[in-house]
C-alpha cells in the first residue's frame, strides 16, 4: 500500500472516529503528496523517496512554528503543532537514538576517509543519503562537527 492510499484510508478512519486533531496532520499530508504529484515536469507519480523528503519537510516545518510558540508563551499553539508532529512521524521510519546516529556517523567517517573538519562535506553528503528519514539533519550536522573535531 502506498503512502498515499495509507493517508486515505487513515483519514477515513479518522472522520469516522471524530479525531480531528490526527484528521487536520493527515490532510495537509495529503495536500503535499497531491501537489508533490501535480508539480511542472512530474509524470509517473511520487516515488518513495520523495514522499519521505515530503513527510521530513512537514515535520521539520511544525517543529519549527511549535518552537516560536513556545517561545511567545503560545502553549495553546504549540500543542497543536506537537500533535501534528506525533501524527506525521507515524508515517516515518523509527528515528535512531543520537549513540546510534554516533555509531553510523563513525563508520561513514571511516569509509570516505574524513581526517578533520575540512572533509565535513564529504561525510555530510554521505550520512545525510545513508541516515535519510531516520536521523534530523540538524543533530546529524552538529555531531559531524563534534566527530571531526575530536
Amino acid at each position: 500500500m502506498s503512502l498515499k492510499q495509507q493517508i486515505d484510508a487513515d483519514i477515513k478512519s479518522a472522520m469516522l472516529e471524530k479525531r480531528k486533531d490526527d484528521l487536520k496532520a493527515l490532510r495537509a499530508i495529503k495536500s503535499m503528496i497531491l501537489l508533490a504529484e501535480t508539480e511542472k515536469g512530474n509524470t509517473e507519480g511520487v516515488s518513495e523517496d520523495a514522499e519521505m523528503k515530503l513527510l521530513i519537510k512537514a515535520v521539520k516545518q511544525r517543529r519549527d512554528s511549535a518552537q516560536i510558540y513556545k517561545e511567545q508563551n503560545r502553549e495553546d499553539l504549540y500543542a497543536i503543532e506537537m500533535a501534528e508532529v506525533e501524527v506525521i512521524e507515524k508515517y516515518l521510519p523509527k528515528q535512531l537514538s543520537e549513540e546510534e546516529v554516533k555509531a553510523e556517523l563513525q563508520k561513514i567517517i571511516a569509509q570516505v576517509g574524513a581526517t578533520g573538519p575540512q572533509d565535513m562535506g564529504k561525510v555530510m553528503g554521505a550520512a545525510t543519503k545513508a541516515l535519510a528519514g531516520k536521523a534530523d539533519g540538524k543533530t546529524i550536522s552538529t555531531l559531524v562537527k563534534q566527530l571531526l573535531t575530536a
